[in-house]
């Protein structure tokens, strides 16, 4: 390293700007091929090092998310459910929900892609470096409940209401006791109007009270915070996991 690449690692190092010294390298021929101008240079420069540290955030971001699976929305078959709006995912894929605080809810049974719908809104909300949290809705209660037994439930509160956006998966695949219900009730309060939510029921709203263990007051409660400023997507069809075996003729789809 001569003493010029070593005073550029140093400045680069201040500014806290660590991909540029290798960046001058990889661009300065394509600047002599071009005859980029010094500013032409400087913008290439810069905007490399921007969608580096991007890169980096989007991946820590998804890291401490705690996603089962990076899933994209381009890797969704729309065309295998067809209930779905292509123009209406696009448009929360900008993430505006988010900046708004506003709540997604995906309701459909078990295998349509509500969990690869909600990931993927996830996953573009950490290309925007904004916060996000994924948990399912019995492992939300299951932590909160040991959290309060260890004196430690503030704190664990603070973890599903502080990220931007809480992606919370599964409500209704298990029914949820009254003290579970009010440790939800909770979370859905404390971000009400001040955090999005995405969150994914195999239930209808008229089958939530089944969910809360026929406790309609605190299901009509959670709801009309949830509903307050939201978007709902009910998606119909088959099990997306299964059309393969179904193809395979290992699973049959019973006579109607």
């Amino acid at each position: 390293m001569n003493l010029a690449e070593e005073r550029l690692e140093h400045l680069a190092g201040r500014l806290k700007l660590p991909d540029v010294p290798g960046l001058v390298s990889s661009l300065a021929q394509e600047a002599a091929d071009k005859e980029w101008s010094f500013a032409d240079f400087a913008e290439a420069l810069l905007q490399a090092q921007s969608d580096a540290s991007d890169a980096r955030a989007c991946d820590t971001i998804q890291r401490l998310a705690g996603f089962p699976s990076r899933k994209t929305i381009d890797a969704f078959d729309f065309s295998f459910q067809p209930s779905v709006n292509k123009k209406q995912v696009a448009e929360l894929a900008s993430c505006a929900f988010v900046e708004r605080a506003d709540n997604v809810i995906l309701l459909g049974p078990p295998g349509v892609g509500k969990t690869h719908l909600a990931i993927s809104l996830g996953v573009e909300a950490s290309k925007k470096r904004l916060s996000v949290k994924f948990t399912t809705a019995a492992r939300l209660v299951a932590s909160l409940a040991e959290a309060r037994t260890a004196g430690t439930f503030s704190r664990r509160l603070m973890g599903f209401v502080r990220p931007s956006l809480l992606i919370v998966d599964e409500v209704g695949f298990l029914p949820l006791d009254a003290g579970e219900a009010a440790l939800l009730f909770e979370v859905v309060c404390r971000r009400y109007e001040r955090g999005s939510i995405v969150l994914t029921s195999n239930k209808s709203y008229g089958e939530w009270g089944e969910v809360f263990s026929g406790d309609t007051v605190i299901a009509t409660a959670i709801l009309d915070r949830l509903l307050h400023h939201s978007t709902t997507i009910s998606i119909k069809g088959e099990s997306y996991r299964l059309k393969d075996k179904k193809k395979a003729g290992i699973v049959t789809t019973p006579a109607g």
